[in-house]
């Protein structure tokens, strides 16, 4: 098995940031199931703004509302209106590898679906 990316949204605009939230980042629904994350999944934040990267888990926002939601500790690592990738994972076998094509999703400034590829 290697770990391989499953999905990615590119470049998301963080909406809000909640410190006092339990923890988690909160991703609008579409976007969670565009790129293939259900909620409690780990992914990875990559703040392309500052370079901070943490790993949290994703809980689902309004479908449709553009939001990204940085919750609880991580609050002081992202701030509204950092520019983030969100990334998670799946294992695949060796012999899937080749055939293995991640979905990334392109959005706007207001978080908005502009492009779905695969890699």
């Amino acid at each position: 098995m290697r770990m391989m990316l499953h999905g990615k949204i590119h470049r998301a605009v963080v909406t809000r940031a909640d410190v006092d939230y339990i923890g988690s980042i909160s991703i609008d629904t579409d976007l969670m199931e565009a790129a293939g994350i259900v909620e409690w999944e780990q992914v990875h934040v990559l703040d392309v703004t500052n370079g901070s990267r943490l790993t949290t888990y994703a809980i689902e926002a309004p479908a449709g509302s553009g939001e990204i939601c940085i919750n609880g500790a991580a609050a002081h690592l992202v701030s509204p209106g950092d520019l983030v990738i969100i990334l998670n994972y799946e294992g695949v076998p060796n012999e899937a590898v080749r055939d293995h094509h991640p979905k990334l999703v392109h959005v706007d400034t207001a978080n908005r679906i502009v492009e779905l590829a695969t890699g």
